[in-house]
């Protein structure tokens, strides 16, 4: 039966830069293909880590060219950024292997703005490292001219850290559901979303922040009342005991049983933590929802139930 689904793509669907992108979306597009040729609605989130650490760094050698001239590029237009030339590859590679398909359905790109909470607790403790490396002097003039949070990074040097808030609603939402009711595939939410805050009137004001893609990937399948979330990552199912000898992977989770791992500190904080978190959190939201973890070619399978991690309310 044909569903609506929302699929987080993984890093490594995308590459670390320019040429390996445009390989990588023509596989991925392929794999996505298969899914809107079998009827499924689809709307496509991914991640923009190496492109978005690529702009920012770009934007502060620029900067520190001519200080006088220039002044830093904030976060959230560097995430829109991303998304625009993500979206854009990916939408170009989608639309031509659906054609070559004789499938003749459109392909769009929204730049998406997330909101986020601005006394969410994230902003008080922010952790997610972003950009250039700097010397500690930079570092310590970026706090002082800029108000920035730095932090030390692995004995390589100094770099800015942001917070990481949860998503509480997609902006662009109506926009999003009337293009797939209306035979769109939609690249929407890219890199988390361009995270923002409500401030006085109906002005949006970007936020110095970085959305995890998988919890945006969440909220929007949630907004979309989507029937699945499926996250795509580098692994064809959920593991315990994860690169241990005694590793076990595991082809359905409960939400309890998701719960009792995440407690025993089963799954890491950066790569399966919040996939697992993002999947119990959907198949929570309502009945008759379902989740999956699994490869972006093991994506056909895994709804027709073969392979990857199946959560269960």
């Amino acid at each position: 039966m044909a569903k609506r689904i929302v699929l987080a793509l993984g890093g490594n669907a995308l590459g670390n830069n320019l040429p390996e992108q445009m390989v990588a979306v023509k596989k991925t597009a392929t794999a996505i293909a298969d899914l809107i040729e079998a009827g499924n609605e689809i709307v496509i989130v991914h991640g923009n880590g190496p492109q978005v650490g690529m702009i920012q760094s770009a934007m502060t050698e620029l900067v520190r060219s001519d200080p006088q001239r220039y002044i830093p590029c904030p976060l959230s237009v560097c995430v829109a950024m991303s998304q625009g030339y993500i979206g854009y590859d990916l939408q170009n590679a989608l639309r031509e292997e659906l054609l070559d398909r004789g499938i003749d359905q459109g392909v769009a790109t929204v730049l998406t703005q997330v909101e986020v909470d601005v006394n969410d607790p994230a902003f008080a403790n922010p952790t997610k490292p972003i950009g250039a490396f700097m010397t500690r002097e930079e570092a310590m003039r970026m706090v002082k001219e800029r108000e920035y949070s730095v932090m030390e990074d692995a004995g390589r040097g100094w770099r800015r850290v942001v917070a990481s808030p949860d998503p509480v609603g997609i902006v662009e939402i109506d926009t999003i559901r009337s293009l797939v009711e209306t035979n769109h595939t939609v690249v929407a939410c890219g890199g988390g979303g361009i995270p923002v805050f409500r401030t006085q009137g109906h002005h949006l004001k970007g936020a110095a922040a970085v959305i995890d893609k998988d919890f945006a990937a969440e909220r929007l399948a949630e907004q979309l009342d989507a029937d699945c979330l499926i996250i795509l990552t580098a692994v064809e199912k959920v593991a315990v005991n994860f690169n241990k000898p005694d590793v076990r992977w595991l082809d359905t989770l409960t939400v309890k049983q998701a719960r009792e791992y995440i407690a025993q500190g089963q799954f890491a904080p950066g790569s399966m933590l919040p996939k697992v978190r993002a999947a119990v959190r959907f198949v929570q939201s309502a009945h008759g929802r379902e989740a999956l973890i699994t490869l972006l070619e093991k994506a056909a399978e895994g709804i027709a139930g073969k392979t990857g991690t199946r959560f269960m309310r």
